[in-house]
Formats: structure tokens, sequence, C-alpha cells
């Protein structure tokens, strides 16, 4: 199975979809809040550059984005596949 990571943020609506769909699928991640952590945001800066947005989401170190990139993966049949499901 992949590594999968996510960089949320409380009370995001979006984080919460994005969490949901790989809670549905099974897949474990790491999720971590930069609400008030300036640190892991600025981690998650440097890891997708320009990314200002939450969530960030990685799969095997690779930055796909955010809640609709995630989405559209699993539409197209993408994301089972990154995920090694």
């Amino acid at each position: 199975m992949a590594k999968v990571e996510i960089y949320t943020q409380w009370g995001c609506p979006y984080c919460v979809r994005a969490t949901a769909l790989l809670d549905r699928k099974g897949v474990p991640y790491a999720e971590y809040d930069v609400t008030m952590d300036s640190r892991k945001r600025a981690e998650m800066v440097e890891r997708a550059p320009g990314a200002r947005t939450v969530p960030q989401i990685f799969i095997d170190d690779v930055s796909y984005g955010g809640c609709d990139e995630l989405h559209a993966l699993d539409r197209a049949g993408k994301l089972d596949p990154l995920l090694g499901l």
C-alpha cells in the first residue's frame, strides 16, 4: 500500500471530503493539521511549492494537489492504482 499524507485545517470542508474518500477506501494516511502549526504549514508549502490551500495530498511523496484533484483521479480510475489497491 502507498504512503499517503494529507495536510488539513480545522473546519475545512474540502479536507473532510478528501479524508472521507480515503476512509471509504480503507487507506491509512498521516494527517497533519496546519491550523495552528506554522512549521507544518511551511513544510507543506516547501513540499508543494506555491500551495497555499488545504488539503494538500501526497502519495508516496508525490504531490497530487487537493480534494478536487483526488476525486478526479478516483473518477478516472487512476486513484486505486496509485494507492496500491
